[in-house]
């Protein structure tokens, strides 16, 4: 034993600092694992010993060589917005995504059961894609490493890669990595990823705003499960901003916080599903209530991290709907002139006029034209439409869609959307029938696919020399020569019908035109198969 005041003898003790530079000790978390005996202070694992970089996370060195390591994460979570310092660090505390993430559900039991295979996770920004991350970094008992593809290169996810070969190798060690945005990697980019993901040697965990069924290269998506991440409901985003106003650790909890019923309703609509910008929302608010007020209460970064003291306000901060309607900035409509929005918008449009449905269509105008849509698409399918499923049922629809379109050209926008509304609405409620679209598009098809019908020579132009020599005209019946200005003759050259009133609308007047002229045609043709020898 050492005797007080003394040292045992040996080789002087070196400084972390000296330590932390010491030539030939690692200074990666994963070569002290890989090599543990030329780390002669090996660390224990954490919930998350790989988050390089994150704010909250270990950091990339050992704290028990820095003697100032409390004192960086420290100064670090002073300085993480609400939003970070909130994220759950257990399952049970992720609010939403139920439908894939609840009890029993096929991810929850993947985490559970540490049986995690490569992940695409899809949906709008907020919905929790990068927490489920963070927390599949606490579940599993793989290295992790998170990237963002719009900050990497090849080149780095392939040193990446290459290391978490090595690892597999020496230590039996897989690795997830969490690639974040992994749309912004073109189809060559992401083909790097393949023979990884295919051997299930390292796993995938993809993040995007973007469908992967379009912006992911088909080989990766056949190889991983994609979960669709939807919009968080506005009951649990009330029931995170109540959460982060009672955590004592990581909320406002020591602060003296009221907060209107009202208020806390606005945060959670307009917030559109996004609890990152409920969050921020709650986080001016109250921060600028204190500044408002003066007040002596301390500053959240003062108190996060000190439960053992609960400092005692004397002002309230008192959060109105009106305090809450000036901490949040105008939604922002998630939407993408080239992706899912787009054309879901554009789709819910035309099936809400096509169901007769004016309050449902104006609002998908109104929707399109706050996210920033062209006016004139809109009116191109309002056009299309007033054709392919209004047709003859009213015709005066298409007078209506070509009014639109013309006056959106004309006059633009903000007035146009008073006319684009209008037609929306026209289009809902008018008679439908689909009659002339079918003809249309039979008779197309027939074109393409069946054999070509030649014009029959009583139709064939007679407007030139030579035309009556070779026979073209003849037998040409003129309709005006003839009561009613109908006549019964072959104008195809086969037996064949297209068009299938239904009568609806004015469709209906045209349906008995079809039906009295089809049926003269029957007469006129009995008569005659009466009167030949």
């Amino acid at each position: 034993m050492e005797r007080p005041g003394t040292r045992a003898k040996g080789p002087p003790a070196l400084s972390p600092a000296i330590l932390t530079k010491r030539p030939g000790l690692s200074q990666c978390p994963e070569d002290h694992r890989a090599n543990p005996v030329g780390n002669p202070f090996p660390r224990q694992p954490s919930a998350n010993p790989h988050r390089h970089g994150e704010i909250g996370a270990d950091p990339p060195y050992n704290t028990e060589m820095d003697l100032f390591g409390d004192v960086r994460q420290k100064n670090l979570k002073s300085v993480a917005p609400l939003a970070v310092r909130m994220r759950p660090r257990t399952l049970d505390e992720f609010v939403g995504q139920q439908h894939f993430l609840g009890e029993g559900k096929l991810l929850r039991r993947m985490l559970e059961a540490d049986r995690l295979t490569s992940v695409i996770f899809y949906g709008p920004p907020g919905t929790g894609k990068t927490t489920l991350a963070d927390l599949i970094a606490r579940y599993t008992k793989s290295h992790f490493e998170q990237v963002n593809a719009a900050a990497v290169g090849v080149k780095e996810v392939r040193t990446i890669l290459d290391s978490a070969k090595a690892r597999l190798g020496n230590s039996g060690q897989r690795t997830v990595l969490f690639l974040d945005e992994i749309h912004r990697f073109n189809r060559a980019q992401q083909d790097i990823l393949l023979p990884d993901v295919e051997s299930g040697q390292n796993l995938l965990v993809g993040a995007t705003t973007e469908n992967p069924f379009f912006a992911v290269n088909s080989p990766l998506i056949s190889r991983s499960q994609i979960f669709q991440f939807a919009p968080i409901s506005e009951e649990d985003i009330k029931k995170l901003i109540r959460r982060a106003i009672a955590d004592t650790e990581r909320g406002f909890g020591r602060l003296n916080i009221a907060i209107d019923e009202d208020a806390l309703s606005h945060w959670a609509t307009t917030s559109d599903g996004d609890a990152r910008r409920a969050l921020m929302a709650l986080e001016v608010a109250v921060l600028s209530q204190q500044s408002a007020a003066g007040s002596r209460q301390p500053a959240e970064s003062e108190t996060a991290g000190t439960a053992d003291r609960r400092p005692q306000t004397a002002d309230a901060i008192h959060i109105t709907l009106d305090v809450a309607e000036q901490s949040i900035q105008r939604k922002a409509i998630v939407y993408d002139a080239t992706g899912d929005e787009h054309y879901d918008a554009a789709s819910a449009l035309i099936k809400s006029m096509r169901g007769s449905d004016p309050d449902a269509a104006v609002y998908w105008v109104a929707r399109m034209l706050e996210a920033g849509e062209d006016p004139r698409f809109i009116a191109r399918r309002i056009a299309i439409l007033a054709s392919e499923d209004i047709g003859n049922a009213d015709p005066q629809a298409l007078q209506v869609a070509a009014a639109c379109y013309q006056i959106v050209e004309r006059i633009g926008m903000p007035e146009a959307q008073l006319t684009l509304g209008q037609a929306a609405i026209y289009m809902a409620l008018a008679p439908k029938s689909n009659a002339s679209a079918l003809a249309i598009w039979g008779a197309m098809k027939d074109v393409r696919e069946g054999r070509t019908v030649p014009v029959p020579r009583h139709l064939r132009d007679t407007h030139y020399q030579g035309a009556q020599r070779l026979g073209h005209g003849e037998e040409y019946q003129y309709p005006h020569d003839y009561e009613g200005g109908f006549v019964e003759q072959d104008y195809l050259g086969v037996d064949k019908v297209y068009y299938h009133p239904k009568g609806l609308g004015f469709e209906a007047e045209l349906y008995r035109r079809l039906e009295q002229l089809r049926g003269k045609s029957a007469a006129e043709k009995t008569d005659a198969e009466t009167e030949a020898p």
